[in-house]
């Protein structure tokens, strides 16, 4: 009888350890999806959303952090690595700009903003909590169509010969 009671347990295990791997992946499909472009959208670069405001309106670019990456180990000259916050009022907007030169991350901190990307054929909502690469092929801009203030963490490689024009890019 312990036996048999050992198996039962190690059966429910079993199942239970299945179900937990299901649900994990159920989870990890999702939020590689979040603030994705939606499956089936992916366009060339140029068929998706149109180019929108070439000027910023209602949002702060603070520089938080940059490192000069030709004085680390990996060498790499001409470029920083740097780490700013983007504060977009409600109806803000982040102008277009192309990543063809300068890959990035995006970590949405607090609110919900709208994505329009030249490679995507729908608008891209990003949500609180999710984060998005943007690399070469893409040009977008970004605008809170919520009612409430969007906080955002962008940090990228940053061509330092473009430094005159360090914001808004």
């Amino acid at each position: 009888m312990k036996i048999q009671h050992q198996y039962q347990r190690a059966a429910w295990q079993r199942a239970a350890a299945g179900g937990m791997f299901v649900v994990a992946l159920s989870l990890t499909a999702f939020a590689v999806q979040a603030g994705e472009c939606p499956g089936g959208q992916r366009v060339a670069d140029g068929q998706g959303q149109k180019p929108g405001p070439m000027a910023p309106k209602d949002v702060s670019d603070t520089v938080r952090a940059s490192t000069d990456l030709s004085k680390e180990p990996v060498a790499l000259p001409g470029r920083l690595l740097r780490l700013r916050q983007l504060d977009v009022k409600p109806g803000g907007i982040v102008p277009w700009h192309s990543h063809n030169n300068r890959p990035a991350i995006i970590y949405i901190v607090s609110g919900d903003i709208v994505e329009y990307a030249s490679n995507c054929a729908v608008p891209i909502v990003h949500k609180a909590g999710e984060a998005t690469t943007e690399r070469n092929g893409t040009s977008h801009w970004w605008k809170n169509e919520s009612s409430a203030p969007v906080v955002l963490l962008s940090s990228d490689l940053f061509p330092v010969e473009t430094k005159s024009d360090a914001h808004m890019m």
